[in-house]
């Protein structure tokens, strides 16, 4: 079946006459278990809920592999690092990554004894640093700068000297793209973002080829207890169904948006895989069905970004991306980021694209 079927019934059993197509949320702390827990499918709250187990197995069929949910996409991000690296292993993270995942690893986890490389995303750089690693981060494309690599070739050298290969696929999803299938040991999201789309949740999942490695990881989410609330993964289940019509608009609305800043005098240094003109575009076309909803570009300066935010009507400031809603923000004001004062990273919602072009118009002639 075609994506857009599938993602209408992913984690859902085909019912009896007179039931519902979707389970509602079931919250439960405990479980009624007598005799031995083996016998008893669900026991205790921070190991399993049934709301869960659909969730996790629509992962299942869309990653092609055992999914594992998790409380938020930093957590995700955490359960892997954890179950994979001892003191004095290494891991090669993008130097160009998101900076909350590099923050952590050179920071919580080089303090105990993890050594970190890293490496630019573009051109297949963190192969260099391979040698001796136990774990190889990707990110494809960046956030916020949208580099690509070419995942198959980068995991085929990281598994010929051993090393494990991760991929933070939140910006694509897996419609838009497919890691495990590319070689990857884990494919990870933060959920908050284009898989669930609408900004009312946060959560996050890790997917894995090995089932040896989905239990080290689902062993780690029930010990430090970094579960997801019932409610938070029934409405991201309910929001799958629209994932592949919610990609098609906003994709489509970032294609439109890059070309028409790139036919501006006073926009620079417009990135998006999708366009064919970007650098990254012939590696992106190969490995990516949707190339994603963000579009980076720069403006003159941080005030002349700040005139051109405040100057939007439709568009909205916001932090996050991925949802239905249009946003974009100066991405300088975090710091962390070795990007100029005046790029932005802009967010395509499913507005219609005529709108967003006139908003976008009249917001850079007010800025300029």
């Amino acid at each position: 079946m075609h994506a857009a079927t599938n993602v209408t019934r992913a984690g859902h059993a085909i019912h009896a006459n007179g039931e519902p197509f979707a389970e509602g949320p079931v919250f439960a702390s405990v479980f009624r278990a007598a005799g031995d827990p083996a016998t008893s499918p669900f026991v205790y709250g921070r190991y399993h809920n049934p709301t869960w187990s659909n969730w996790e197995a629509a992962l299942e069929e869309l990653e092609g592999g055992p999914a594992v949910a998790f409380s938020s996409g930093m957590a995700a991000v955490t359960a892997v690092l954890a179950t994979v690296l001892a003191p004095g292993d290494t891991v090669v993270m993008p130097s160009d990554g998101y900076y909350a995942a590099r923050r952590l690893a050179a920071g919580w986890f080089a303090e105990r004894g993890i050594r970190v490389r890293t490496a630019p995303t573009s051109g297949g750089a963190q192969a260099g640093q391979l040698e001796g690693a136990k774990l190889l981060w990707i990110e494809s494309p960046t956030n916020p700068g949208l580099d690509v690599c070419d995942i198959r070739a980068l995991a085929a050298q990281a598994h010929a000297r051993s090393v494990l290969v991760a991929v933070d696929n939140t910006t694509p999803t897996m419609l838009g793209q497919s890691p495990l299938a590319l070689g990857a040991d884990y494919s990870l999201a933060s959920d908050t973002k284009s898989l669930t789309g609408h900004s009312d949740i946060v959560l996050g999942h890790v997917a894995t080829r090995d089932p040896v490695l989905a239990e080290a990881i689902r062993a780690w989410r029930s010990q430090t207890g970094a579960i997801p609330g019932p409610m938070e993964v029934w409405l991201a289940h309910r929001s799958l169904a629209t994932l592949e019509m919610r990609l098609v608009r906003s994709c489509g609305n970032a294609l439109a948006i890059a070309r028409f800043l790139s036919g501006r005098d006073d926009v620079r240094g417009v990135r998006y895989p999708g366009l064919p003109s970007d650098p990254a575009h012939a590696i992106a076309a190969a490995q990516m069905r949707f190339f994603g909803p963000i579009v980076s570009f720069e403006l003159r300066d941080g005030r002349t970004a700040d005139r051109f935010l405040d100057a939007c009507r439709i568009v909205l400031p916001a932090t996050s991306f991925g949802g239905i809603h249009t946003t974009a923000e100066r991405r300088a004001r975090w710091a962390g980021d070795a990007i100029p004062e005046g790029f932005v990273r802009m967010s395509a919602g499913c507005e219609h694209d005529a709108d967003l072009i006139d908003d976008l118009t009249q917001a850079l002639d007010a800025a300029s």
